[in-house]
Protein backbone atom coordinates (compact mmCIF):
# COMPACT_ATOMS: atom_id res chain seq x y z
CA UNK A 1 0.00 0.00 0.00
CA UNK A 2 1.25 2.76 -0.86
CA UNK A 3 2.43 5.51 2.19
CA UNK A 4 0.45 9.07 2.82
CA UNK A 5 1.39 12.09 1.13
CA UNK A 6 -1.56 13.90 3.21
CA UNK A 7 0.08 16.61 5.65
CA UNK A 8 -1.01 15.48 9.40
CA UNK A 9 0.22 16.30 12.78
CA UNK A 10 2.94 13.92 14.31
CA UNK A 11 0.25 12.35 16.93
CA UNK A 12 -1.98 11.07 13.63
CA UNK A 13 1.27 10.32 12.20
CA UNK A 14 2.19 7.64 14.92
CA UNK A 15 -1.58 6.46 14.89
CA UNK A 16 -1.76 6.10 11.23
CA UNK A 17 1.84 4.23 11.01
CA UNK A 18 0.79 1.80 13.68
CA UNK A 19 -2.70 0.95 12.13
CA UNK A 20 -0.89 0.93 8.91
CA UNK A 21 1.62 -1.48 10.22
CA UNK A 22 -1.46 -3.86 11.69
CA UNK A 23 -2.84 -3.59 7.94
CA UNK A 24 0.70 -4.62 6.19
CA UNK A 25 1.41 -7.40 8.82
CA UNK A 26 -2.29 -8.92 8.60
CA UNK A 27 -3.32 -8.34 12.10
CA UNK A 28 -5.75 -6.30 10.54
CA UNK A 29 -7.10 -8.61 7.43
CA UNK A 30 -9.22 -7.25 4.25
CA UNK A 31 -12.80 -6.55 5.05
CA UNK A 32 -12.43 -6.11 8.54
CA UNK A 33 -14.17 -2.99 10.73
CA UNK A 34 -12.14 -1.04 12.80
CA UNK A 35 -14.56 0.22 14.85
CA UNK A 36 -16.37 3.65 15.11
CA UNK A 37 -13.87 7.14 15.25
CA UNK A 38 -14.89 7.59 18.89
CA UNK A 39 -14.14 3.81 20.13
CA UNK A 40 -10.58 3.73 17.99
CA UNK A 41 -9.50 7.46 19.41
CA UNK A 42 -9.98 5.94 23.24
CA UNK A 43 -8.62 2.97 22.29
CA UNK A 44 -5.07 4.35 20.92
CA UNK A 45 -5.64 6.87 23.48
CA UNK A 46 -5.82 10.17 21.34
CA UNK A 47 -7.99 13.18 20.46
CA UNK A 48 -11.16 12.35 18.18
CA UNK A 49 -9.46 14.74 16.02
CA UNK A 50 -6.14 13.66 15.68
CA UNK A 51 -7.91 10.11 14.93
CA UNK A 52 -9.85 11.07 12.07
CA UNK A 53 -6.52 13.03 10.97
CA UNK A 54 -5.09 9.43 10.54
CA UNK A 55 -8.28 7.97 9.13
CA UNK A 56 -8.15 10.26 6.64
CA UNK A 57 -4.93 9.76 5.84
CA UNK A 58 -5.19 6.26 5.39
CA UNK A 59 -7.93 6.49 3.22
CA UNK A 60 -6.08 8.94 1.05
CA UNK A 61 -3.75 6.24 0.47
CA UNK A 62 -6.40 3.91 -0.37
CA UNK A 63 -5.62 1.71 3.30
CA UNK A 64 -8.75 2.03 4.45
CA UNK A 65 -12.53 2.71 3.38
CA UNK A 66 -15.03 4.54 5.69
CA UNK A 67 -18.58 4.47 5.46
CA UNK A 68 -21.04 6.74 7.40
CA UNK A 69 -24.51 6.11 9.33
CA UNK A 70 -25.51 3.58 11.51
CA UNK A 71 -23.98 0.14 10.89
CA UNK A 72 -20.86 1.74 9.47
CA UNK A 73 -17.41 2.81 10.68
CA UNK A 74 -13.77 2.17 9.11
CA UNK A 75 -12.69 -0.61 6.79
CA UNK A 76 -9.64 -2.48 5.74
CA UNK A 77 -9.74 -2.27 2.08
CA UNK A 78 -10.08 -5.79 0.18
CA UNK A 79 -6.91 -6.77 -2.02
CA UNK A 80 -7.84 -6.37 -5.66
CA UNK A 81 -8.78 -9.43 -7.61
CA UNK A 82 -7.05 -9.68 -10.85
CA UNK A 83 -8.99 -10.94 -13.28
CA UNK A 84 -6.76 -11.60 -16.43
CA UNK A 85 -8.20 -12.19 -19.86
CA UNK A 86 -5.23 -14.20 -21.22
CA UNK A 87 -6.45 -17.70 -19.88
CA UNK A 88 -9.75 -19.63 -19.23
CA UNK A 89 -9.80 -20.46 -15.59
CA UNK A 90 -12.72 -20.48 -12.98
CA UNK A 91 -13.25 -17.88 -10.28
CA UNK A 92 -11.73 -20.38 -7.28
CA UNK A 93 -8.52 -21.29 -9.54
CA UNK A 94 -8.22 -17.31 -10.11
CA UNK A 95 -8.45 -17.24 -5.99
CA UNK A 96 -6.06 -19.42 -4.88
CA UNK A 97 -3.17 -18.33 -7.30
CA UNK A 98 -3.41 -15.03 -5.76
CA UNK A 99 -3.14 -16.71 -2.13
CA UNK A 100 -7.02 -15.81 -1.76
CA UNK A 101 -9.51 -17.86 -0.42
CA UNK A 102 -12.62 -18.66 -2.84
CA UNK A 103 -15.87 -19.51 -1.40
CA UNK A 104 -19.67 -19.08 -2.84
CA UNK A 105 -23.19 -18.58 -2.02
CA UNK A 106 -25.88 -20.28 -4.38
CA UNK A 107 -28.86 -17.92 -4.83
CA UNK A 108 -30.92 -19.61 -7.46
CA UNK A 109 -30.19 -23.03 -9.98
CA UNK A 110 -33.08 -24.61 -12.14
CA UNK A 111 -33.21 -25.95 -15.45
CA UNK A 112 -35.56 -23.82 -18.05
CA UNK A 113 -36.12 -23.14 -21.17
CA UNK A 114 -33.68 -21.02 -23.02
CA UNK A 115 -34.18 -17.69 -24.30
CA UNK A 116 -33.33 -16.31 -27.38
CA UNK A 117 -30.15 -14.64 -27.03
CA UNK A 118 -28.99 -17.55 -25.07
CA UNK A 119 -30.52 -20.24 -27.67
CA UNK A 120 -27.91 -17.61 -29.84
CA UNK A 121 -25.32 -17.62 -28.00
CA UNK A 122 -25.37 -21.43 -27.03
CA UNK A 123 -25.90 -22.50 -30.79
CA UNK A 124 -28.99 -24.56 -29.45
CA UNK A 125 -32.58 -25.05 -31.42
CA UNK A 126 -35.77 -23.80 -30.57
CA UNK A 127 -37.22 -25.28 -27.40
CA UNK A 128 -34.08 -26.55 -25.80
CA UNK A 129 -33.28 -26.26 -21.90
CA UNK A 130 -30.43 -24.97 -19.86
CA UNK A 131 -29.27 -25.52 -16.23
CA UNK A 132 -29.37 -22.27 -14.93
CA UNK A 133 -27.14 -21.31 -11.64
CA UNK A 134 -26.66 -17.67 -9.98
CA UNK A 135 -24.07 -17.73 -7.37
CA UNK A 136 -21.80 -14.99 -5.16
CA UNK A 137 -18.33 -15.60 -5.61
CA UNK A 138 -16.50 -15.06 -2.37
CA UNK A 139 -12.69 -13.68 -1.71
CA UNK A 140 -11.48 -13.75 1.45
CA UNK A 141 -15.30 -14.07 2.80
CA UNK A 142 -15.79 -10.91 1.11
CA UNK A 143 -18.43 -10.89 -2.28
CA UNK A 144 -16.53 -10.15 -4.88
CA UNK A 145 -18.55 -10.84 -7.86
CA UNK A 146 -21.96 -12.19 -8.97
CA UNK A 147 -22.09 -15.17 -11.35
CA UNK A 148 -24.99 -16.31 -13.78
CA UNK A 149 -24.00 -18.85 -15.38
CA UNK A 150 -26.27 -21.06 -18.21
CA UNK A 151 -25.04 -24.48 -19.94
CA UNK A 152 -27.02 -27.21 -22.26
CA UNK A 153 -29.13 -29.42 -20.19
CA UNK A 154 -29.32 -32.10 -22.47
CA UNK A 155 -25.04 -31.86 -22.55
CA UNK A 156 -25.11 -32.12 -19.00
CA UNK A 157 -27.91 -34.10 -17.67
CA UNK A 158 -28.06 -34.44 -13.33
CA UNK A 159 -25.43 -31.50 -13.11
CA UNK A 160 -27.55 -29.89 -10.22
CA UNK A 161 -27.21 -32.73 -8.30
CA UNK A 162 -23.61 -32.38 -7.88
CA UNK A 163 -22.41 -29.77 -5.35
CA UNK A 164 -21.84 -26.56 -6.86
CA UNK A 165 -19.95 -24.37 -3.96
CA UNK A 166 -16.48 -24.66 -5.66
CA UNK A 167 -15.53 -25.05 -9.60
CA UNK A 168 -17.89 -25.61 -12.26
CA UNK A 169 -15.10 -26.34 -14.73
CA UNK A 170 -13.93 -28.56 -12.28
CA UNK A 171 -16.85 -30.29 -12.21
CA UNK A 172 -17.62 -30.17 -15.80
CA UNK A 173 -14.16 -31.76 -16.18
CA UNK A 174 -14.43 -34.51 -13.71
CA UNK A 175 -18.00 -36.15 -14.79
CA UNK A 176 -18.73 -34.74 -18.38
CA UNK A 177 -15.37 -34.86 -19.51
CA UNK A 178 -15.56 -31.63 -20.64
CA UNK A 179 -12.42 -28.44 -20.44
CA UNK A 180 -12.58 -25.06 -22.03
CA UNK A 181 -10.88 -24.30 -24.76
CA UNK A 182 -11.36 -20.91 -25.71
CA UNK A 183 -13.74 -17.39 -24.63
CA UNK A 184 -14.94 -14.75 -26.03
CA UNK A 185 -16.04 -11.64 -23.36
CA UNK A 186 -17.05 -8.45 -23.35
CA UNK A 187 -16.57 -5.99 -20.89
CA UNK A 188 -18.64 -3.30 -20.00
CA UNK A 189 -18.46 -0.92 -17.13
CA UNK A 190 -21.92 -0.18 -15.36
CA UNK A 191 -23.75 0.58 -11.94
CA UNK A 192 -24.53 -1.57 -9.84
CA UNK A 193 -28.57 -1.31 -9.23
CA UNK A 194 -30.15 -1.61 -5.58
CA UNK A 195 -30.24 -5.46 -5.43
CA UNK A 196 -26.64 -5.52 -7.09
CA UNK A 197 -25.20 -3.15 -4.57
CA UNK A 198 -27.27 -5.00 -1.67
CA UNK A 199 -25.84 -8.71 -2.83
CA UNK A 200 -22.37 -7.32 -3.36
CA UNK A 201 -22.02 -5.28 -0.57
CA UNK A 202 -21.38 -1.96 -2.42
CA UNK A 203 -23.38 1.37 -2.91
CA UNK A 204 -26.09 1.79 -5.38
CA UNK A 205 -24.59 3.39 -8.63
CA UNK A 206 -21.27 1.96 -8.04
CA UNK A 207 -18.95 1.03 -10.82
CA UNK A 208 -19.39 -2.72 -11.73
CA UNK A 209 -17.41 -4.77 -14.26
CA UNK A 210 -20.41 -6.50 -16.84
CA UNK A 211 -18.38 -9.48 -17.92
CA UNK A 212 -20.26 -11.73 -20.71
CA UNK A 213 -18.57 -14.87 -21.62
CA UNK A 214 -19.03 -17.59 -24.10
CA UNK A 215 -16.94 -20.49 -23.79
CA UNK A 216 -15.73 -23.71 -25.97
CA UNK A 217 -14.95 -26.88 -25.77
CA UNK A 218 -11.09 -28.21 -26.79
CA UNK A 219 -13.21 -29.04 -30.34
CA UNK A 220 -14.57 -25.56 -30.47
CA UNK A 221 -18.19 -26.57 -29.31
CA UNK A 222 -20.00 -23.87 -27.14
CA UNK A 223 -21.16 -25.47 -23.62
CA UNK A 224 -20.80 -21.99 -21.56
CA UNK A 225 -22.80 -18.77 -21.65
CA UNK A 226 -22.42 -16.67 -18.72
CA UNK A 227 -22.71 -13.10 -17.38
CA UNK A 228 -20.82 -12.01 -14.38
CA UNK A 229 -20.48 -8.61 -12.14
CA UNK A 230 -17.52 -8.29 -10.75
CA UNK A 231 -17.01 -5.19 -7.70
CA UNK A 232 -14.82 -2.67 -10.08
CA UNK A 233 -12.98 -1.38 -7.08
CA UNK A 234 -12.03 -4.79 -6.18
CA UNK A 235 -10.82 -6.22 -9.99
CA UNK A 236 -7.97 -5.32 -11.88
CA UNK A 237 -8.56 -6.47 -15.38
CA UNK A 238 -5.25 -7.68 -17.34
CA UNK A 239 -4.02 -9.27 -20.79
CA UNK A 240 -1.06 -11.10 -21.80
CA UNK A 241 -0.33 -11.13 -24.91
CA UNK A 242 2.65 -13.04 -26.56
CA UNK A 243 4.87 -11.50 -29.12
CA UNK A 244 4.86 -12.43 -32.81
CA UNK A 245 7.06 -11.40 -35.08
CA UNK A 246 4.21 -9.79 -37.25
CA UNK A 247 3.24 -7.78 -33.67
CA UNK A 248 6.66 -7.03 -33.37
CA UNK A 249 7.10 -5.50 -36.89
CA UNK A 250 2.90 -3.61 -36.99
CA UNK A 251 1.97 -3.39 -33.31
CA UNK A 252 -0.75 -6.02 -34.04
CA UNK A 253 -2.30 -8.00 -30.94
CA UNK A 254 -5.14 -8.68 -28.98
CA UNK A 255 -7.29 -5.93 -28.73
CA UNK A 256 -9.86 -5.27 -25.26
CA UNK A 257 -12.46 -2.84 -25.33
CA UNK A 258 -14.14 -1.13 -22.18
CA UNK A 259 -17.16 0.31 -22.49
CA UNK A 260 -19.11 2.64 -20.19
CA UNK A 261 -22.90 2.03 -20.09
CA UNK A 262 -25.03 3.54 -16.89
CA UNK A 263 -28.38 1.66 -16.35
CA UNK A 264 -31.78 3.20 -16.63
Amino acid sequence: MADSVVSIGPAAERVRRQLLDQIQHGLLRPGERLGAERSLAEKMGVSRSTMRQALGALESAGAVRRVPGRGGGTFVRAQKVERDLSRVVGVPALLRAQGMTSGSRIINTAITEADEETLAALELGDGAYVVDVVRIRLADGLPISLEHVRLPAERFPQLLDLPLGGSLYDLLEKHYATVPGEAEEHIEVVAASDDEASILGTDPGAPLLSITRTTKDADGVVFEYSHDLFRADRTVISVRTPATPRSTQDGAGRVVALRHRVKS
